[in-house]
């Protein structure tokens, strides 16, 4: 069939990553230091690698193609993502996913006055978490926009602390997160949802983000949305 594809200009290629890591279906890999379109069936067309290329290598195309294999991605990301601590196909290290325990970070006094963190699981950008990892079973799950973390002083004590973080921000990474995020509430035994975002209207997409999630997740699991104001208070 003729539909809408991507296509990969190979001389503006400069090998950095980026596109493999902004599509959500596996449908980009790095070979060889540059980015491939893998599979036809893989790619539905929809663009979220083009904003992301820095060099603009990245284009649409119309072309006989196979269309577009919803099942079969879905059967490749639960493959990928059931190995803890795969990294994006640029190879960072800093994407391997893992659990972190603090000196000192359960309920018992610490002889140092400095604060303790309370992030239990590494990454925590949206577009980096894979979608199965174990930190996920049994896990109270809070969606936090880049920005609260900075506005509300208490943020590990008050939101991180006995729960798996996940940040993001809409505006800025210019992505839909409501599929990556239906496939983590969805696959694993998440037990809530808290939603923490800034007061500005941009902040909107994450939260409808996240409400759409559940939605589609199928299961009935109980959230909440946060609002922290820019001088660092909570609205509601």
């Amino acid at each position: 069939m003729k539909r809408r594809i991507i296509e990969i200009d190979q001389g503006k290629c400069n090998g950095c990553g980026a596109c493999a890591a902004a599509c959500h279906e596996g449908a980009i890999a790095m070979v060889n230091g540059k980015a491939k379109l893998m599979r036809d069936d893989y790619c539905d067309g929809l663009g979220d690698c083009l904003p992301a290329c820095p060099t603009g290598a990245i284009a649409f195309t119309e072309r006989e193609a196979a269309p577009y294999d919803e099942a079969a991605v879905m059967a490749n990301k639960q493959k990928k993502m059931q190995k803890e601590g795969t990294p994006l196909p640029c190879g960072c290290p800093g994407t391997k996913s893992g659990k972190i325990v603090h000196k000192g970070s359960d309920n018992s006094p610490t002889a140092s006055a400095e604060q303790v963190s309370r992030l239990s699981q590494w990454p925590v950008q949206i577009k980096l978490v894979p979608i199965n990892a174990p930190y996920f079973d049994g896990a109270k799950l809070l969606i936090a926009a880049d920005c609260t973390a900075y506005a509300y002083a208490a943020f590990h004590e008050k939101f991180i602390k006995g729960h798996i973080t996940l940040v993001g921000c809409p505006k800025l990474d210019g992505v839909d997160y409501s599929e990556k995020l239906t496939a983590i509430i969805r696959n694993n035994d998440i037990k809530s949802v808290t939603v923490v975002r800034m007061e500005v209207p941009c902040c909107g997409g994450l939260a409808q983000a996240a409400i759409t999630a559940l939605k589609n997740s199928g299961k009935f699991i109980p959230w909440q949305i946060v609002t922290v104001s820019t001088d660092g208070r909570i609205i509601d």
